[in-house]
């Protein structure tokens, strides 16, 4: 054989093998526009956190109307601390609102203003309570002192656990304070405004944030569902919001709770039963450092959702209640910052926003699974006033600047009309990732949903480990789009685009930025379209598009005809 021809029978069988390991390399992710799975249930557009006062502050005004605007259905809001004694005066894992005092012969003084100010925020945005009952007023606790703790960031968390948390010496003064209180509320938003809330008794009983046992909570919870239910006999009230129900404590506390509902004595009328329109519960992560990066733990929460979803559905009085994961997150302490717990350093950057996008799209997955009335999951995640630039709170903006994984909820929000099938050969399969979480191969995923006039399709490249790797090959095939003639619009998340984090970092990680680097960040934070929207045409029944993309990156399809 001439030398010649020996060369080009090697090249090419060089690049066959290149070709074949490009496409064993890539990701492909099938959607099918014409099999509709369920309604694009907007579950995401709930969020809440530890210090209500932070509320009708300066930047919590202003994330508030950010959360607002990117949601086509009013957002539900849950914050803790709305009947905590105090002046109003926000700090970390606190809030107050003097909402009930008593005077010297023990006579209930109530007083609005400050949850007023909280309530009227929400509803000045189209925005909805999810109205927490709690914490216990320092006239009412069984323990009143201390009261107001003092906790920073590296102290002991036990010591937030002050007087707010213990059972009332008197039921039927609470009782009174939430009748007095809902009452309250429908005069002054109206009867129909206050039926579209939601009322819910407590934080995590099962853990120390309540200070009696699981009959004294359910004893509470009768006189409290009595004190909403005489205000307002249409309201809606649930409970319990015990946190991480994949563990014995938490599932026991749970059943129990929904035993009484159904089939115990109720502790203010002597009859069986107390009303419950919903069932709520908590789902945390687990990340840790290990050789020297952030390796995140999505298993841990999927399995809390899991257990907690199998859990109600097990019950035949409880299987279609709404179900609320009162705080679902990649693990349990917003106010902790990376100084202090250093595995907390995933929530500036985009491991979040990953994260964020694969561990909502399982959510949605489970509830098919374990056929399920899933109503929303509660992003605790919001803002924190006067705080040092990019701290490491588990936080959706810093300073007024939006931090990436607000923008995986403007994508979200985008995302309309039904559901869609949507399965891929890099996509790692429901049970493996619950029980597995991510530690192999990256898990190049999606999920997508159709409307009448347009298609959108969220993808991401998410490993629990917050290290560099190659960038994602992705094949996209969409089939029964229907259209031939399409526009197709791509945002994304990722390193350099919808990242404030990456932009402040190359400023220098200026402690005080000025006007013009706040003005540089605040559009940074913006989420971006990769180049322009452009025209494609369908062929054959099937659209097929093919990025790269980078790990922990978001992108987002948006495809109008």
């Amino acid at each position: 054989m001439r030398k010649g021809a020996m060369i080009f029978l090697l090249s090419l069988t060089c690049f066959c093998k290149s070709g074949a390991q490009q496409v064993n390399d890539t990701a492909f992710i099938y959607v099918n526009a014409g099999k509709p799975i369920a309604p694009m249930k907007p579950v995401w557009a709930w969020f809440g956190y530890d210090e209500p006062n932070y509320t009708y502050m300066k930047d919590g005004k202003k994330l508030l109307s950010e959360l607002a605007a990117l949601s086509p259905v009013p957002v539900y809001v849950r914050a803790h601390s709305l009947l905590t004694t105090g002046d109003g005066t926000p700090a970390l894992k606190w809030g107050s609102t003097n909402i009930y005092r008593e005077d010297a012969n023990g006579n209930p003084v109530y007083y609005w203003n400050i949850v007023d100010s909280i309530f009227d925020t929400y509803v000045q945005r189209g925005m909805k309570p999810l109205a927490q009952m709690g914490f216990m007023p320092e006239a009412l606790s069984t323990k009143p002192q201390p009261y107001q703790h003092h906790w920073q960031p590296g102290q002991p968390y036990s010591n937030i656990n002050t007087g707010w948390r213990y059972p009332p010496k008197d039921y039927a003064k609470w009782g009174e304070l939430i009748y007095q209180w809902v009452k309250h509320c429908a005069e002054r938003y109206g009867k129909k405004e206050v039926e579209s809330w939601y009322w819910e008794l407590w934080n995590e009983p099962n853990s120390p944030y309540w200070g009696g046992t699981v009959q004294e909570y359910c004893k509470l919870y009768d006189y409290s569902v009595a004190g909403v239910r005489k205000a307002l006999p249409t309201a809606r009230v649930g409970g319990p919001h015990v946190t991480g129900p994949s563990g014995k404590g938490a599932a026991d506390f749970l059943k129990t709770f929904i035993q009484h509902c159904f089939h115990d004595t109720n502790y203010v009328t002597g009859k069986i039963g107390t009303p419950v329109d919903f069932i709520a519960f908590h789902a945390k992560g687990a990340p840790r450092v290990v050789n020297g990066h952030v390796r995140m733990n999505v298993g841990t929460q999927l399995r809390d959702i899991s257990s907690g979803f199998a859990i109600v559905a097990s019950y035949p009085e409880t299987k279609d209640l709404p179900i609320i994961i009162g705080e679902s997150d990649p693990e349990g302490c917003a106010a902790c910052g990376m100084a202090t717990n250093p595995e907390n350093a995933y929530r500036n950057g985009t491991v979040y926003s990953s994260y964020t996008a694969a561990s909502f799209a399982r959510k949605y997955l489970l509830a098919d699974l374990h056929k399920v009335n899933f109503l929303g999951a509660v992003s605790w995640s919001f803002e924190f006033e006067d705080q040092p630039w990019f701290y490491g709170f588990r936080d959706l903006a810093t300073n007024g600047v939006d931090k990436p994984v607000l923008n995986v909820f403007r994508m979200f929000g985008m995302m309309k009309g039904q559901r869609l099938a949507v399965n891929g050969n890099k996509m790692y399969p429901l049970l493996t990732i619950r029980d597995s979480s991510v530690r192999r191969g990256d898990d190049l995923g999606g999920i997508a949903a159709k409307d009448e006039k347009n298609c959108t399709i969220m993808l991401w490249n998410y490993h629990d480990d917050d290290t560099s790797g190659l960038p994602g090959q992705v094949s996209v095939q969409v089939k029964d789009l229907p259209a031939k003639n399409i526009t197709v619009t791509q945002y994304r998340i990722d390193k350099q685009h919808s990242n404030s984090y990456e932009a402040w970092k190359k400023m220098g990680s200026p402690k005080q930025p000025t006007k013009a680097q706040i003005d540089t960040l605040e559009k940074a934070g913006q989420l971006q379209q990769i180049n322009k929207p452009f025209k494609s045409i369908v062929k054959n029944g099937i659209w097929v598009y093919n990025l790269s993309f980078p790990r922990q990156a978001v992108a987002l399809l948006k495809i109008d005809w």
